[in-house]
């Protein structure tokens, strides 16, 4: 009987040690996981934001800097659906700093007492914003940039935004791979948002004068790349 409560102690004391020990080592291999996650979250980080254009997995653009702090698209952080574009194009930033020819406002709405837009129905501020001159101006009182008149003109035309969204109102370039790149122009790139009863149609918009042809970007020698398809035949 003693030899049996002496084996019995021994066991214990042994059960006992193990258990210390697993339970130390535990706390200690949380620890280390931990440490080996945080890099591979760093990493994470530091990987290209990707988002879609138009509807998800029919195309993707890979977000990165044109130039610091510009860049070449905007990734909506909810959805990772394509925002707007700095430029999808790499290096096509402006050659140099000349002004592009603005025209005045009597120029460009000679008829203002008769704005034609929305028929009288609207007027400036309810387009532009009334102390940022140079902004916009949402449904909220919100900014919004030149760059942007979708989100101005979304306001009164949602179904023809859904359409340029989805691709079928509007104009596009670029490539037509589902991973290659594309531009698509603007609403005010087409309209002019100041005249938009066409004459004897009374409806529609005035067609816009073409405009000089843009500066070639730096580096290139001229256009002809634009001539060859991007898919051989």
């Amino acid at each position: 009987m003693k030899k049996l409560a002496i084996y019995s102690v021994v066991v214990a004391l042994c059960g006992s040690t193990l258990y210390a020990v697993f339970a130390a080592e535990k706390p200690a291999a949380a620890k280390e996981a931990a440490a080996q996650a945080e890099p591979a979250k760093e990493e994470a980080a530091k990987e290209p934001l990707v988002c879609f254009e138009s509807r998800k997995g029919a195309s993707e653009i890979t977000q990165k800097d044109v130039k610091p702090g510009w860049p070449n698209v905007k990734c909506s952080p909810t959805t990772g659906a394509a925002l707007w574009y700095g430029d999808p194009f790499d290096s096509t930033v402006p050659k140099d700093k000349r002004p592009a020819p603005i025209p005045t406002m009597a120029a460009m709405v000679p008829d203002l007492a008769n704005f034609e837009h929305g028929r009288g129905r609207i007027w400036c501020m309810d387009c532009h914003h009334t102390t940022q001159r140079n902004k916009l101006v949402d449904h909220f009182g919100d900014p919004i940039s030149f760059d942007q008149p979708q989100l101005l003109c979304g306001k009164c035309h949602g179904d023809k935004l859904r359409d340029w969204r989805d691709g079928i109102h509007g104009k596009r370039i670029g490539e037509f791979t589902s991973t290659g790149k594309k531009r698509w122009f603007t609403c005010t790139e087409c309209h002019n948002p100041h005249n938009v009863q066409d004459g004897a149609r009374n409806r529609g918009f005035v067609k816009l004068q073409p405009e000089p042809p843009p500066q070639l970007s730096r580096g290139m020698k001229d256009a002809g790349h634009e001539k060859l398809h991007p898919i051989p035949h």
